[in-house]
């Protein structure tokens, strides 16, 4: 009885193909590529245009497989939410876009399992600190003065 394989790969949300890096990893095992990539682009069609990281585990006997979706990066989920490509080259002194408290929330609470964060609140600040390095305002304002509203407890009501 063999071992289970795994391999793992970054795709764009929805968007996987049997081509590289999944076909020619996953054609060798003997099992439906094309299954396995179906799979992915379902489970993953919520980020599209998103880089996702995938973990697809084969059974080398029974040919089963499973997919396992990660969580896109923070900045990539930050630029979704607000509607732009990438960050500012130059944050602080240019803001490219802006992004609500209900959103920051949104996006902590699905980072918080993989996030050395504490707390949800903790997990909120770490995002509002992701957006001070890509020139994001949150709520219209630079997102360091956000930043000390947290903390001061403005939006609390929203952390929950």
């Amino acid at each position: 009885m063999e071992q289970k394989k795994s391999i793992s790969a970054l795709v764009s949300g929805g968007e996987a193909s049997a081509g590289p890096p999944l076909g020619p990893a996953l054609g060798p095992m003997g099992i439906n590529v094309l299954q396995v990539v179906n799979s992915i682009n379902e489970k993953t069609k919520e980020f599209h245009g998103m880089k996702v990281p995938v973990k697809v585990e084969v059974d080398p006997d029974t040919k089963k497989f499973n997919v396992e979706v990660g969580v896109p990066p923070t900045t990539a989920l930050i630029a979704k939410e607000a509607n732009i490509s990438k960050g500012s080259g130059t944050a602080g002194k240019e803001y490219v876009g802006n992004i609500s408290m209900e959103a920051i929330v949104k996006i902590a609470k699905m980072k918080i399992d993989i996030s050395y964060a504490t707390s949800l609140k903790s997990s909120v600040k770490e995002i509002i600190g992701s957006c001070v390095s890509s020139g994001i305002k949150v709520e219209n304002k630079p997102a360091k003065e956000i930043y000390s509203d947290v903390i001061a407890g403005k939006f609390d009501h929203l952390i929950v």
